[in-house]
């Protein structure tokens, strides 16, 4: 018993030696700590002042730009169709070849067309002999000054000359009953043949139009068998081959112009009344990122659609460089004659990090680290700017580092302060 006891003495005796031990080094520790804090607050409060430009926050009037999507679409697109039958004998454009307007894309066999012309082209030359006119005379407006009308003439006067006579010796019993029919008969059948004489002319000159126009549509259809391009521009796609006989109407090829390109964009039904017609529209697309195309609005549509709660506006832009391709997918900003009071900030004093945009709030010898909500992005006369939905107010003074970046708490200096944003007009 007396053992135990002397052993348990000398356990606890231990204890209180160790825990004096761990408090002196944690008192050392605490003390180094503390000295290492006091000497880098130190060392940060005795640190040269960051050199920074100074923002003052204003108000100003924004007039707004419409942004809106869609899509370009060519100035014109065809699809050419054969107009006559026939098989194909030389294809003479392929796809992305760039045509004129009349120059010959598919020739067709034209050797049936010809036989069927020189048919026509004949048959106008008879009925021409008939009426006894040359090539190019046109028909005569008076029937009886054509040869075969004036001999049937000579015939007529001729014998009712002599039936007049044979009436006057019938009177004087002269000549017998006989004689005097024989006379009118005469005068009547002469009569009947000058009749018959001014109704052929007349037929005839009506067969004259129907075999001209015969030969004018056979001429057509001989030049129809070459297939031209309507207009100028390329060529999309390509349907036939040498060889293939086709019917009338039948797809060819399509046709595109793209010097001129259609901006048809999908506008948000709130601007409805702001956008204008011939007003200039900035268009931007993924293949030349940072480049700015412009157009010009030619159409609006009066109706917005049900579904998207959009209407169509179009513009036009020229691409001569061919650069721009139809179905390009684009963005738009238009202006329009809508105002309202915003604030801006420069975009180098805005700084954007993990989803979140932040401004450094000027305040004294230092600055506060302060999150905004920017309602969109814009480029003037003044530069790249933010306008600012939430977190700004005007008079407010924001920071931006001359060079390097900025920490919450950082001393600073005005090395050089720009003047105040001024209120006046801007166009985001």
């Amino acid at each position: 018993m007396g053992n135990h006891q002397h052993r348990l003495r000398s356990f606890q005796a231990l204890i209180t030696v160790r825990q004096l031990a761990l408090s002196s080094l944690l008192a050392i520790t605490s003390g180094s700590f503390v000295a290492c804090s006091n000497s880098n607050r130190a060392a940060a409060n005795n640190s040269a002042p960051v050199p920074v430009h100074v923002y003052t926050v204003a108000e100003e009037t924004a007039r707004r730009r419409v942004q809106a999507v869609g899509s370009l679409f060519a100035l014109e697109e065809s699809t050419l169709s054969a107009e006559v039958d026939g098989v194909v004998e030389k294809v003479l454009a392929d796809v992305g070849d760039t045509v004129v307007a009349g120059q010959p894309l598919i020739l067709l066999d034209q050797r049936e067309l010809q036989f069927d012309l020189d048919r026509q082209q004949g048959a106008v030359r008879e009925v021409r002999a008939q009426l006894g006119i040359g090539p190019n005379e046109p028909p005569p407006v008076d029937s009886r000054k054509l040869p075969s009308v004036q001999h049937a003439q000579a015939d007529l006067f001729d014998a009712e000359r002599k039936y007049g006579r044979a009436k006057e010796l019938s009177k004087d019993k002269l000549i017998s009953q006989q004689q005097l029919d024989e006379a009118d008969s005469r005068y009547q059948s002469t009569k009947a043949t000058y009749d018959l004489a001014l109704q052929e002319v007349d037929r005839l000159r009506a067969l004259l139009i129907s075999t001209e126009a015969s030969e004018r549509l056979a001429q057509k259809k001989l030049s129809d068998a070459t297939i031209r391009a309507p207009f100028s521009g390329s060529i999309r796609t390509r349907n036939i081959h040498p060889g293939e006989y086709l019917r009338a109407q039948t797809p060819v090829m399509v046709l595109v112009r793209t010097d001129t390109l259609r901006a048809r964009l999908a506008v948000p039904e709130r601007w409805a009344g702001w956008i204008k017609l011939h007003s200039t529209v900035n268009l931007q697309v993924e293949a030349f990122p940072g480049e700015t195309f412009q157009g010009s609005i030619t159409r609006i549509n009066p109706s917005v659609s049900q579904d998207s709660r959009t209407f169509e506006s179009e513009a036009l832009l020229e691409n001569r460089d061919g650069r721009l391709k139809p179905g390009f997918f684009v963005q738009a900003s238009m202006p329009s004659e809508k105002e309202e009071k915003a604030i801006f900030v420069p975009e180098q004093a805005v700084n954007y990090r993990y989803g979140v945009y932040k401004v450094f709030m000027f305040i004294g010898d230092h600055v506060s680290e302060k999150q905004i909500r920017p309602a969109g992005q814009t480029e003037d006369e003044r530069g790249r700017r933010f306008e600012v939905a939430e977190g700004l107010r005007p008079g407010d003074r924001v920071a931006a580092a001359v060079s390097g970046e900025l920490r919450d708490g950082d001393k600073v200096k005005e090395t050089f302060a720009p003047s105040p944003i001024e209120n006046r007009t801007a166009r985001p």
